[in-house]
């Protein structure tokens, strides 16, 4: 069966390069597929028990630094297909960067899906977290899903089949996300366009886009912003190794150039602590956390 697939698998391979942080560990495999049939493919051909894992752009995403065992599946540039189905639906597969499927909708006259300009992941990752940005959130234009099982089997899943909260999505144990169905509005294409220019300006002027970040670190609490709690126990600018807290949005954690994984997540714990003391409100973190400790 492994013979006849047609992506790259690569053993012991180091993980910083692929995510947005730049830290991490090797996975004991990756593997890179060919299109979204190879994927399929692969997948029906791993044993039953073995852990899985999923890549996109690795935003949101802490890989510890004794790395992962098991496979893990990197989707970036590969589950790429995007398509107009009818009037007001666009096909999209788990591997295409939000922007990309904001600036397709854009050009095409759809409205609704400006939001993931600002959003620094795959449609896949967006799906699985509910990702938002500007008052957007994915699941509120997704009209369905096509999920894959640990068995290479593909099933096809309406919104309802899910729990969905404020960066939280639950669903079937052992599933995950091929692509997705949007359902969106008939507008104007210009201002559709002038639209997604203003989310980035605001973007570009409020968060550190040019540092190596995972985007915000944790979900807002009910009624106020981390952000706010974070600088207002004078974190910004607080570092543990390589790891410091942004100046630019106290809700980011930027890799100054040499931070661990470790430094990272021992930073987490911290801005968790003061803000807990002085405030009483425990900070939930947003990013997703694997592997294991070196």
């Amino acid at each position: 069966m492994m013979a006849a697939l047609k992506g790259t698998l690569l053993t012991d391979e180091p993980l910083a390069k692929y995510t947005s942080w730049r830290v991490g560990g090797p996975a004991q495999r990756l593997y890179i597929p060919n299109d979204k049939a190879d994927l399929i493919a692969f997948i029906a051909s791993l044993p039953g028990d073995e852990p899985l894992y999923w890549i996109g752009l690795g935003s949101n995403l802490l890989v510890r630094d004794g790395g992962i065992r098991g496979t893990v599946i990197n989707t970036r540039n590969r589950l790429k297909a995007m398509h107009l189905i009818d009037s007001q639906r666009v096909y999209v597969e788990a591997g295409v960067p939000c922007a990309h499927v904001a600036r397709f909708c854009s050009d095409l006259g759809l409205t609704g899906a400006e939001f993931l300009a600002g959003i620094p992941g795959t449609l896949g990752g967006a799906l699985c977290m509910n990702a938002g940005a500007f008052g957007g959130e994915t699941w509120r234009i997704v009209d369905r899903v096509e999920m894959i099982d640990r068995r290479g089997h593909v099933i096809e899943r309406k919104p309802e089949a899910f729990d969905i909260t404020y960066r939280s999505v639950k669903g079937q144990n052992d599933e995950w996300f091929l692509s997705a169905q949007l359902q969106l509005e008939k507008g104007d294409s210009e201002a559709s366009q002038q639209h997604i220019k203003a989310l980035l300006e605001k973007r570009n002027a409020s968060q550190p886009t040019s540092k190596p970040t995972c985007g915000s670190v944790f979900k807002n609490p009910a009624g106020d912003h981390a952000a706010r709690l974070i600088e207002a126990c004078g974190l910004k600018g607080y570092a543990i190794g390589g790891a410091v807290v942004s100046e630019k949005h106290a809700n980011f954690i930027e890799n100054s150039g040499n931070a661990t994984a470790f430094d990272i997540e021992s930073l987490i714990a911290h801005v968790q602590r003061q803000v807990e003391q002085r405030f009483g409100i425990r900070l939930e973190p947003e990013v997703c956390r694997i592997g294991e400790a070196a």
